[in-house]
């Protein structure tokens, strides 16, 4: 469920969504995605959503088959509104970053509708890897 059409930009300190980007032994690095800049597009997601979202870098996600993976996380209001974290993957193409930013920049998961090209890119991850995350 999602408020369409309204878009939010939290307030100073308001809990915002998080955006989980794996830079581990697969994703992020050149030898499984040689075509990405990695550091570019995890750098272009910290700035694009500056005071929009927190942007985080971990180690692994445990989901290395499907390298590059980003893990959204809804803010407090979006998980009020029936968000739930979304799971991406194959996220290998600046596009599907601009997509990402757009959507978390309307306000993400319970607040936005996703655009239909993330279909592409969503997956279900084992209940032991999604219970790593929200922890």
């Amino acid at each position: 469920m999602s408020r369409r059409g309204k878009k939010t930009t939290p307030a100073p300190g308001a809990p915002r969504p998080t955006v989980t980007v794996c830079r581990g032994c697969c994703c992020g690095t050149p030898a499984k995605v040689p075509h990405l800049d990695h550091a570019a597009q995890l750098a272009d997601l910290r700035t694009s959503l500056t005071d929009v979202a927190m942007v985080r870098r971990t180690d692994c996600l445990d989901a290395c088959e499907h390298a590059n993976v980003i893990a959204i996380q809804p803010s407090t209001e979006g998980r009020q509104a029936g968000g739930r974290p979304i799971w991406l993957g194959q996220v290998n193409d600046p596009d599907a970053a601009a997509d990402i930013t757009t959507w978390v920049k309307s306000g993400g998961p319970g607040i936005a509708e996703p655009p239909g090209i993330l279909d592409l890119y969503t997956f279900t991850p084992s209940r032991r890897v999604r219970h790593e995350l929200e922890d």
